[in-house]
């Protein structure tokens, strides 16, 4: 059986960490206030395979990046990024441990937290279409949903929905969700259904971290509430508001909102984790699950050039208004000495120079990233089908190598 070094949990502040950690080591000024098991014969070290670039050259920091990730224990990574010389496709390792397929330019993947972009992008249509305000409370739109244990929703906006800074607790963090998210529970309990309600109970049955709007904290939470204002608001499913206003309209064919779909479909390869109490730090094919438990926050199933494709759309002001565009890009900071923000589901910051927006995106067996410069000319998206590492910020290495090429 494939033996694994003890399991790093990753988390999706975890993997932003490691980002800014590369974009400090880099010299990066800050930016202006800017956020199944694997059998046996699975092979413990996969082949690596370079996919052809469309044109031009210069990401060859990048493409060793991704090698040295498989090399650290993903078991596949894929890349794309886009600048002056066109765009570029690189990938190492596997789609796959059992048929040993490389990882392809069109795969799709669970891309985790970039849902946020999206959902708060649809917010902000509402806004300029006069249907809700960032301003209104959550009690206005939900009433009684968020109280108790010192949450109140009446001094709960959208914006501080969308920006991090309600204070409600992450409800990932709850000792029996993050049970069977990190250990072999979650092979029990992958298929279980859950509810907007249900989330948002179990988060304000603990006390939220701070008084809303007081300071920024990475919590789902908020924007498992901000879809449920997006269907009280429009009487359409988010599923449905998403596809017809941004889906649909850029052309983003292999992008889905899955609902209760347990599968990721083709063209696709498969995700991998291995679980804190394993003794035996199995390999697990986790890709399918119910992915009910992060609806809004982190169920989107996209492609590279997808992801790329709405990024470099959104930052260039074509899905919003101008007065909705100046909110999207207005942010708090997150803390971080790198000087770090975060925006209405957009982080912020600056990389030996350039100014970056996008998320990262992280849940079991996928950990995603996607960033454009802020004048569109420059972007990345890659994918580890992977979210445990063994002690590497590999993340972070590619993201340096391919913003940073002159750095060591």
């Amino acid at each position: 059986m494939t033996k694994r070094p003890p399991r790093t949990v990753r988390t999706a502040r975890a993997v932003l960490a490691a980002l800014l950690t590369a974009a400090a080591m880099a010299g990066a000024a800050p930016a202006p206030d800017p956020a199944g098991a694997v059998p046996a014969s699975a092979p413990a070290d996969a082949t690596v395979h370079v996919l052809p670039a469309a044109r031009g050259g210069g990401h060859e920091r990048t493409q060793a990046a991704l090698d040295t990730a498989v090399k650290a224990g993903v078991p596949g990574a894929l890349a794309r990024a886009r600048d002056s010389h066109g765009t570029w496709n690189g990938s190492a390792g596997v789609a796959d441990l059992y048929t040993k397929r490389p990882r392809l330019p069109g795969d799709r993947f669970r891309a985790g937290s970039i849902t946020k972009p999206l959902i708060a992008t649809v917010i902000l249509q509402l806004e300029a279409e006069h249907r809700l305000s960032l301003d209104d409370t959550v009690e206005k739109w939900l009433p009684g949903m968020v109280q108790g244990h010192g949450n109140d929703g009446r001094r709960i906006t959208l914006r501080h929905l969308l920006q991090q800074t309600s204070g409600l607790f992450d409800y990932t963090e709850d000792p029996g969700v993050l049970k069977n998210l990190t250990t072999t529970a979650f092979l029990e309990h992958r298929y279980d259904r859950w509810t907007p309600r249900r989330i948002v109970r179990t988060a304000t049955a603990h006390p939220p971290n701070f008084a809303p709007g007081t300071r920024y904290a990475y919590t789902p939470t908020g924007y498992v509430l901000a879809a449920l204002i997006m269907e009280k608001a429009t009487g359409r499913s988010y599923e449905e508001e998403v596809e017809r206003r941004i889906i649909a309209p850029l052309g983003l064919h292999s992008t889905r909102l899955p609902r209760h779909e347990r599968t990721v479909p083709a063209p696709a390869g498969r995700s991998y984790s291995w679980f804190t109490d394993d003794p035996d730090r199995r390999m697990h094919d986790v890709t399918d699950f119910d992915p009910s438990l992060i609806r809004a926050t982190g169920d989107l199933i996209s492609s590279p050039e997808d992801l790329d494709r709405f990024l470099t759309a959104l930052l260039q002001g074509g899905l919003l208004p101008p007065a909705q565009q100046r909110e999207l890009k207005t942010t708090v900071p997150t803390g971080e000495d790198s000087g770090a923000a975060y925006g209405l589901g957009l982080f912020r910051f600056t990389l030996c120079g350039t100014e970056v927006w996008g998320h990262t995106g992280l849940f079991v067996g996928t950990q995603s990233v996607a960033f454009v410069s802020a004048d569109t000319r420059h972007s990345l998206v890659f994918n580890f089908n992977t979210d445990t590492l063994s002690d590497t910020d590999a993340a972070g290495d590619v993201f340096k190598a391919e913003f940073c090429p002159g750095s060591k």
